[in-house]
């Protein structure tokens, strides 16, 4: 693998795996904490680790990471806290994409390096949401830039929990400067649609991608404080509505909203198709699919 930027690279990943920790941590405190509520008596969740690699072209090693995974909670049904960092180069149709996207140099020089954390949750409780958030570096020879953001994707909407959601990563982003909340609120609404439902996924959050201002320590600085805007915006919420008893018109209704986060993440989602496209662990790409989902 090339070294250049070789010390912002190790400094990004760094990041994305001690974000990692932090909150495989929170929401295994989350599980183990007592609480009275539709699921008390059942067993507290743990983490699964597993190593994934990125296989290139050739059959050579291109990187990997640490899939986090725990599954069938009090809390938490089914829930994945993915990092990776792969390289290689990108195949002809990954070219033609990012060429699409204003990438310079993909017809002389494909080589790329991308390293970032993937969250999704998916909640035991109807009442509680379930909840997306990633964040990324990708590197070219010709080019660097930031992406990610967080999303709230409630199957039973409150107003109250929405605006929490909101506030939170409103104060996060505001010291970058008081435009970048409302435009990246505006780039979330469009990029977490759902055309083919004529809908939203969820009740949206922030989202930004080929973020390069020149600088990129304070590229990489909002992007730190994105990730950390997303345990005080998303626990509280967790802790509030872990405890509310639900029907099974309640989870109907879960498990119909979870097809549309399917539907989304196999159609449109741009992660999805990088990964997949360019030869990651399949099984950590899908990660985000819900464990049970329905449609009418």
């Amino acid at each position: 693998m090339t070294t250049e930027f070789a010390a912002e690279k190790a400094q990004a990943a760094a990041w994305f795996e001690t974000l990692r920790d932090e909150i495989v941590a929170a929401f295994e405190q989350l599980e183990t904490t007592q609480v009275d509520g539709p699921t008390a008596e059942l067993p507290a969740g743990r983490f699964e680790q597993t190593p994934t690699t990125r296989t290139a072209d050739d059959g050579s090693n291109a990187g990997g990471g640490l899939m986090s995974v725990m599954r069938g909670g009090r809390v938490f049904e089914k829930v994945g806290v993915n990092t990776s960092t792969v390289h290689g180069e990108l195949g002809p149709a990954a070219q033609k994409a990012m060429a699409a996207r204003g990438v310079p140099g993909m017809d002389s020089d494909p080589r790329f390096w991308a390293s970032g954390i993937s969250l999704v949750a998916h909640m035991e409780n109807p009442h509680v949401p379930a909840v997306h958030m990633n964040t990324r570096m990708f590197w070219t020879p010709h080019a660097w830039w930031f992406g990610g953001g967080s999303d709230l994707n409630p199957c039973i909407e409150y107003a109250e929990d929405t605006a929490h959601f909101h506030a939170t990563q409103k104060a996060h982003l505001d010291p970058h400067g008081e435009t970048l909340y409302p435009e990246l609120k505006a780039w979330a609404d469009e990029y977490f649609y759902i055309p083919h439902r004529n809908r939203a996924r969820g009740v949206g959050g922030i989202f930004m991608d080929d973020r390069n201002t020149g600088d990129w320590a304070a590229d990489l600085a909002l992007t730190q404080d994105i990730g950390r805007a997303f345990l005080p915006a998303y626990v509280p919420l967790v802790e509030k509505r872990r405890v509310m008893p639900w029907n099974d018109a309640d989870k109907d209704a879960q498990l119909i909203h979870r097809g549309l986060y399917a539907e989304y993440n196999l159609v449109y989602d741009r992660g999805t198709k990088f990964g997949l496209t360019t030869g990651h662990d399949a099984n950590a790409v899908l990660m985000s699919l819900p464990p049970m989902a329905k449609w009418t």
